[in-house]
């Protein structure tokens, strides 16, 4: 379901761990480091993946329950975030994902429950667009790191589609996500959720840190999951926070509004847009008038059908301006250099080199989704989901 460009393998040691009780002796934070790979780059299935996942978003019913969209999505682990997570005594890979909540094995490796694991007596069914899976729930003991979670609902996979290559996935998304997914329960409690209640983290709050490749690497030891709060080495400056948006279908997820999109100082955006901020979204997306309205200040573009990216001509490329975001009162601006893909890495992409792309893209016509900031906003920017208060924050990356 999620698609990245990146694949993740949480390591198995703590990065760094800020164990100060809290009054209530919950500890602080708990920070475990990511590396993230891709084993075959390919900007064409990266935007078809992403286009999928934006389908499958704003076909989410009133029910709480995923219909179906014509998605290849969950099938391409190269635009994946990937980790290792014990369950039980068992090791699974993993999806990482912030656009769905339920936790579950079994698509590849096989799950045997152990001394830890209890059935719930429940079965558990979730639909991805065309990838899918069903089977028994069981709580069981989650292992993170440092993190040993005891009483964590797992859903056991007997029957699943459309993950080659994985295991499953582990939800990080709102806990109302699961709700409809499991028989004879509402809600399933998330990973960050059962974090919390038994005490091993001071606050419901995932950090993420993301930064961009560097040169024609494909590979990259350079990312961070904190769990409980925000590592304040890994941004500078202060957090801005937006509460969740109202708007369906943007606020079934972690949905914010963005006041004003610029190109320059040109507005490019009419009114207030609700969007979805999402770490298994390789690129930026907005809604097609934007889309427009943005680059119609940038002479020559075309969409590339190679790649399907948009090309900015040589010509218009030294004269390209800062595009910036409003959200909650602060201007997030990313440089030419931050959304245009550097020469280093366009041949290793299936690019042609000397040619330059634009990490934006048209998302189409969709009502209350009208942008997703991708992992090629979020490498520029912490970010900080927070379940307590129902916001997401951003800071300038260190």
């Amino acid at each position: 379901m999620v698609r990245l460009s990146l694949a993740i393998a949480l390591a198995a040691a703590v990065f760094g761990v800020s164990a100060a009780p809290t009054g209530s002796g919950k500890a602080t934070i708990v920070s475990l480091p990511f590396s993230r790979t891709v084993s075959s780059p390919n900007w064409k299935q990266a935007v078809t993946a992403d286009k999928n996942r934006a389908s499958r978003f704003g076909g989410k019913s009133k029910a709480n329950t995923l219909v179906a969209s014509p998605s290849v999505t969950a099938e391409n682990v190269d635009f994946s975030y990937v980790t290792s997570v014990k369950v039980g005594t068992q090791t699974f890979s993993l999806i990482v994902d912030t656009g769905s909540s339920n936790t579950w094995v079994g698509a590849g490796t096989k799950y045997v429950p152990g001394s830890t694991a209890k059935n719930t007596g429940d079965t558990v069914s979730v639909s991805y667009g065309s990838g899918s899976f069903s089977g028994k729930e069981y709580t069981d003991t989650v292992t993170l790191g440092s993190l040993v979670i005891t009483g964590q609902s797992i859903g056991d996979a007997t029957s699943a589609t459309g993950f080659s290559g994985v295991d499953g996935i582990i939800g990080f998304g709102p806990t109302d996500l699961t709700e409809g997914t499991v028989s004879s329960t509402s809600e399933v409690p998330t990973i960050i959720d059962n974090a919390y209640s038994e005490g091993l983290i001071g606050s419901k709050v995932l950090g993420v840190y993301f930064a961009p490749l560097s040169g024609s690497a494909t590979t990259a030891n350079n990312g961070e999951l904190t769990f409980g709060g925000a590592d304040s080495t890994k941004y500078t400056g202060s957090i801005t926070y937006t509460p969740v948006t109202s708007t369906s279908p943007s606020s079934l997820y972690w949905g914010i509004n963005i006041s004003k999109i610029a190109y320059g100082t040109t507005s490019v955006s009419s009114a207030s847009l609700p969007g979805i901020v999402d770490t298994g979204t390789t690129l930026i997306y907005l809604q097609t008038s934007t889309y427009n309205a943005l680059y119609k200040n940038i002479s020559g573009y075309k969409l590339d059908s190679t790649t399907g990216l948009v090309v900015i001509p040589a010509s218009s490329y030294s004269s390209l301006k800062n595009i910036s975001f409003t959200i909650g009162g602060t201007v997030f601006t990313l440089t030419p250099a931050e959304y245009i893909l550097p020469q280093a890495q366009v041949s290793a992409w299936g690019g042609v080199s000397g040619k330059y792309y634009s990490l934006i893209g048209d998302l189409g016509t969709e009502s209350g989704l009208d942008f997703i900031l991708g992992q090629k906003f979020l490498e520029n920017y912490y970010s900080i989901y927070d379940t307590s208060n129902s916001r997401v924050g951003f800071a300038t990356r260190a």
